[in-house]
């Protein structure tokens, strides 16, 4: 299997080397993600978390978008910790005025909801989009926030008797985003919804369902990537 790795700024380039050693993509599964112990701004100017989590797989996505299109694929995006959120201010989705590592990933997780539900509206074009919640996965991930919260769940993975019974592998985690790829789209499972344990269940957070919300992000994202979509 051919590895391809590429910074947010050559996400462009990345779709290009894609379209060229893949003409055809069944699936694209956006599961990368990430919290930062402190607030941070890239190079690119956005906070670190938020960059990471949503812009990334919009911009990537967005770039692949005609052939994902042709294809009739399937993109898939992990979310988790939809609960736990604060509200997205689609005119603060750095976090200029109100920053924490849990709020940042926290409102990341639900933007990752509302980008596949407006993906969604491509779907009589061809695209099929599913988001899911993998549950939580026994990994060093958050390992260098000084959030409580994360520390907390952070410190149950280090305990082997504990992280063995309650926090299982991410062998077995990835089950969901297997069934998914592996299934068929109408049949398996169905477009637009959102996935835990291989079931459709509606996210525990009011904005991971609001239709306009989710317009409204994906406007901001292309103003925010304007220079990169052009």
């Amino acid at each position: 299997m051919d590895s391809y790795v590429a910074d947010f700024i050559d996400l462009e380039h990345l779709a290009g080397q894609l379209r060229t050693a893949y003409p055809k993509i069944d699936v694209l599964a956006n599961n990368a993600g990430g919290v930062v112990g402190t607030r941070k701004k890239t190079v690119d100017g956005f906070e670190k978390t938020f960059q990471v989590d949503h812009l990334a797989p919009f911009l990537l996505t967005r770039r692949l978008l005609d052939t994902l299109i042709s294809e009739r694929a399937s993109v898939l995006q992990t979310s988790s910790m939809v609960r736990f959120v604060k509200k997205i201010h689609l005119d603060d989705l750095d976090h200029d005025r109100d920053h924490d590592p849990v709020h940042a990933y926290g409102a990341a997780k639900p933007a990752n909801i509302l980008f596949t539900t407006e993906l969604h509206r491509y779907h009589a074009d061809g695209i099929s989009a599913a988001s899911f919640y993998p549950g939580i996965v026994k990994t060093n991930f958050a390992a260098d926030t000084t959030s409580p919260v994360m520390r907390f769940v952070r410190s149950l993975s280090t305990k082997p008797l504990i992280g063995r019974a309650l926090l299982p592998t991410p062998e077995q985690r990835a089950d969901q985003i297997v069934w998914l790829a592996e299934g068929v789209p109408g049949t398996d499972w169905q477009s637009g919804a959102y996935y835990y344990r291989r079931r459709a269940v509606t996210p525990r957070n009011a904005q991971a369902g609001d239709a306009v919300l989710a317009r409204g992000l994906w406007e901001r994202s292309e103003e925010l990537l304007a220079g990169q979509l052009s």
